[in-house]
């Protein structure tokens, strides 16, 4: 059994809170890039040129990458030969958003009431959790800044077995057609298939952290995957939605069994800075 105290989670999560919001993955700016070269519209080539620029100055500057510093979802693989030691688990990963938040100097979007009052919680706390406990003596932590503009255009179609293949395209075409520029194009697009409405909607927004364009393991899903894709980048939609060939920069599905009479399709989208970053501890 080996022991992990809470003070190096809470001093990972807080780093890995300002490193998420300051610096885009490898792949999503080679993903950038390409798109700048291939993007035939004069204006959607010009939103390429500006995004890569936003970037760059991120980097040198260690500025957000988007005024939206988006609620903090974080995902957990937690080792089952790991003993927390120092004080409460998912505490920790609070307070370590709170701290990267803070000292980040980074936007509090979290508000306590849903519904009436609306005030903000001042720290962007509490962090959304998901926690799968697996095998070893490690502790994966993924934190994946997540701004209310693609949020917002999230869907859940509990669509019947007898729609197949096609009803899963043209609900996620469909969903993606009329976020139209709302969820700040070029976008990455997450499916989940499967499982209970609840599951399939984490499958969807965990198939946001894969590695852009590396298609699914399995043959179907890959080729739906790749369909998929193909049909949004038809829509017209564009970069930052002034039209253009690139609407979408990748469709990941993620996929789990699901009950003979169900066949639940969730779409999460993510817009063109699609920030994560993660540690092993």
């Amino acid at each position: 059994m080996r022991e992990v105290d809470v003070k190096e989670i809470i001093a990972g999560v807080r780093q890995i809170c300002m490193d998420a919001n300051l610096f885009l993955p490898g792949d999503v700016k080679e993903a950038l890039e390409k798109g700048g070269t291939e993007e035939e519209s004069p204006q959607g080539r010009e939103v390429f040129e500006r995004l890569i620029e936003n970037y760059k100055i991120s980097e040198n500057e260690k500025t957000p990458l988007c005024q939206d510093c988006g609620l903090a979802v974080i995902f957990v693989e937690l080792g089952q030969e790991v003993h927390i030691t120092g004080g409460d688990f998912a505490e920790a990963i609070h307070e370590g958003v709170r701290q990267g938040y803070k000292d980040g100097y980074l936007r509090k979007s979290a508000v306590w009431d849903p519904v009436f009052e609306r005030k903000n919680t001042g720290d962007n706390t509490p962090a959304v959790i998901w926690t799968d406990i697996v095998a070893g003596e490690k502790i994966k932590i993924t934190v994946a800044p997540k701004g209310g503009g693609s949020e917002n255009m999230s869907g859940l179609r509990m669509l019947t077995p007898a729609q197949g293949a096609k009803g899963v395209k043209d609900f996620v075409v469909n969903t993606v057609d009329m976020a139209g520029s709302n969820p700040c194009p070029p976008i990455v697009v997450g499916v989940g298939l499967g499982g209970t409405a609840e599951k399939c909607m984490y499958l969807a927004k965990k198939a946001l952290l894969r590695t852009l364009n590396t298609p699914n393991p399995h043959e179907k899903l890959a080729k739906l995957e790749k369909e998929i894709l193909e049909e949004i980048n038809k829509l017209g939609i564009g970069p930052q939605g002034f039209g253009g060939r690139i609407t979408a920069l990748a469709v990941h599905i993620e996929a789990f069994p699901c009950h003979i009479a169900s066949m639940p399709c969730a779409v999460n989208i993510q817009c063109h800075s699609a920030r994560h970053k993660e540690i092993v501890i």
